[in-house]
């Protein structure tokens, strides 16, 4: 099986359809694709609907969190989508978005790049506005070259000259809201340097305590060194290790499975979860 736990659609950031990236997925000869845009399920009914015969759909979401100041995102799988408590953080986080992307275009602005409101609007369309919509109308500005090109101190990066902060949950409360609604916590690209400040191992080492289920370590952001030290990480903390391409479509170079997880762990994650289960299109594997 090829198991990909990370991927994003035009609910957030990404620029695939829903109903376009299974199809995309099945494709690229995926067994399982998880759906984890950032903070919003919007995405999922339709994912759901167009699910090619083949293809699982593992539900789930990237939640904004921040902790002793520094941003860190955590996949959330298989949670119930209408718990009250953490529905509503959801929104919080979402509703924040536009006004933190204004500010941010504010700032360009202020650097003399000839960027407007209306045109990241356009680019976001019906999705959660964010860092990559604002990244992509500087490429369409010839600022630079590529969407990596703008997270760096020089514009959009964590602490960058035209970054803004939003509301982000505790992740301590974003494990517990999700285990209440049944789910399993995965902390994404934890070790990515390439984007920002990251954040201690002995925070990772806190938030295992706290109930964390994993960590993702096969990620384009990070080095064959870095997985290994993540892998040493994982099993001194007791934690499951997964992979994912965290796929946008164009809006990176990373293609959907190119990096994947393990099946057992894949298993694990499916036992674990208790709010909600793997869709699997007509004649799709089913949970291990």
């Amino acid at each position: 099986m090829r198991i990909d736990l990370h991927t994003h659609s035009t609910a957030s950031d990404g620029t695939d359809t829903p109903a376009e990236l299974v199809r995309n997925a099945a494709a690229a000869g995926l067994d399982v694709v998880a759906l984890t845009d950032h903070d919003t399920v919007r995405g999922h009914a339709e994912a759901i609907a167009a699910l090619p015969d083949g293809l699982t759909l593992v539900t789930g979401a990237e939640l904004s969190c921040r902790i002793d100041g520094v941003s860190l995102h955590l996949l959330a799988y298989l949670f119930d989508p209408d718990e009250p408590e953490l529905a509503r953080e959801r929104e919080l986080v979402r509703d924040d978005r536009v006004p933190r992307a204004r500010t941010m275009v504010g700032r360009l602005q202020a650097l003399g790049v000839p960027i407007e409101w209306e045109r990241v609007a356009r680019i976001a369309g019906e999705g959660s506005v964010g860092r990559p919509h604002i990244a992509t109308a500087l490429v369409e500005l010839g600022v630079v070259e590529t969407v990596s090109d703008a997270f760096t101190p020089k514009w959009l990066a964590n602490g960058g000259r035209a970054y803004a902060e939003k509301h982000e949950l505790d992740p301590f409360d974003a494990i517990r809201l999700v285990k209440a609604a049944g789910g399993v916590t995965v902390f994404a690209h934890p070790l990515a340097v390439k984007r920002g400040e990251v954040v201690p191992e002995s925070s990772i080492a806190k938030l295992a305590a706290a109930g964390l289920d994993g960590i993702e370590v096969d990620h384009m952001d990070h080095d064959e060194p870095t997985r290994a030290r993540l892998r040493g990480l994982a099993r001194e903390l007791g934690l499951l290790t997964t992979g994912s391409s965290d796929y946008h479509g164009t809006r990176k170079t990373v293609a959907l499975g190119e990096c994947t997880t393990d099946p057992e762990i894949y298993g694990e994650i499916t036992r674990r979860a208790t709010g909600a289960f793997p869709v699997p299109g007509a004649g799709g594997p089913r949970p291990v």
